[in-house]
């Protein structure tokens, strides 16, 4: 193990991500009731321009008037870009009037380092200036070419940056992908034409201790393909993914939560090995398989979050 680490930031429960438009108040207390573990409130592409101060004033109320927190939820918010007229705006009037009712703020399209920085210096000075004590959180939408080839770096740019968004529709228009639906595969594609994508972010967010989730799957009326893109992130080691529908909020819960079995496993895997380090070795065998330090740190993750998604139903 390198003497150089990067501890997590922040741990979060995020098996599901509820996409709801800011221009549709009539959906926050469904999302608020839903099953869902996060709900990001979006001021960005589900909202018309016509339709973006309206929004952001819903958006502002919803976040004090519904209690997000006592309702087990994860709240976010998605500004628009930083390269709109918008942004400042959602930025001052969301953190300075509901700032402490808000646990992240999400950024789409984050290309450079800067980009981040620039919204973290906003959220620093509006905090200190309201006095407010409760640290927002930052996450990204890595979702351009641009974004990609400096993940790395971006995963790395500010203290507040909790996890990063994989966006599949905008990147596919940024690589100029020929696809046939948003998050679907092109069938001339010899094989997974997102894995090489999915896989270079999940490394730099794990590198840097940051929470990888999957983006959205457009079909809502196609269960089966959401449950491929979900299983395909899971097996990679993202934490969650994206529903724009609640219909596909309970199909993303089943795929990252932990089977029993898997839970059951990992209890005796850990067993297991206490025993024999209590015995002077390194290793064990179990079910004629032998285990090691490095079968701990793997079953130390699905009891960890067999764990919070015990907490979250009991709370």
């Amino acid at each position: 193990m390198s003497h150089t680490r990067y501890p997590t930031v922040r741990q979060r429960l995020q098996r599901s991500e509820l996409a709801v438009p800011g221009s549709n108040p009539g959906m926050f207390e469904k999302a608020a009731a839903s099953g869902a573990d996060c709900v990001f409130l979006d001021l960005e592409d589900a909202v018309s321009a016509g339709d973006k101060d309206t929004a952001r004033t819903g958006v502002i109320e919803a976040l004090g008037d519904i209690d997000w927190s006592g309702l087990g939820k994860t709240i976010s918010v998605r500004i628009n870009g930083i390269d709109t007229h918008y942004m400042y705006r959602d930025v001052v009037d969301v953190v300075e009037q509901a700032g402490q009712h808000l646990d992240t703020i999400m950024i789409p399209k984050v290309g450079v380092p800067a980009d981040v920085y620039m919204v973290d210096a906003m959220v620093t000075q509006i905090e200190t200036a309201m006095g407010l004590t409760h640290r927002i959180g930052i996450e990204v939408l890595i979702e351009t070419t641009l974004g990609m080839a400096n993940v790395e770096a971006i995963a790395t740019s500010s203290s507040r940056l909790e996890a990063m968004h994989f966006g599949v529709a905008d990147y596919a228009a940024s690589c100029r992908a020929r696809t046939t639906s948003i998050g679907g595969l092109n069938p001339d594609y010899p094989g997974d034409q997102w894995q090489a994508a999915l896989s270079r972010m999940l490394v730099a967010c794990r590198a840097y201790g940051l929470r990888p989730i999957d983006g959205p799957y457009g079909d809502f009326n196609d269960p089966d393909g959401f449950m491929f893109g979900a299983r395909r992130a899971a097996a990679l080691g993202y934490e969650g993914k994206w529903a724009i529908h609640p219909s596909q909020v309970d199909l993303a819960n089943e795929v990252f939560s932990p089977l029993e079995e898997e839970v059951e496993r990992a209890g005796r895997i850990l067993a297991a090995l206490a025993e024999a380090e209590a015995e002077g070795r390194g290793a064990a065998q179990l079910d004629g398989r032998m285990i090691d330090a490095a079968s701990a740190r793997m079953a130390d993750n699905v009891v960890v979050v067999a764990a919070a998604i015990a907490a979250r139903d009991t709370a």
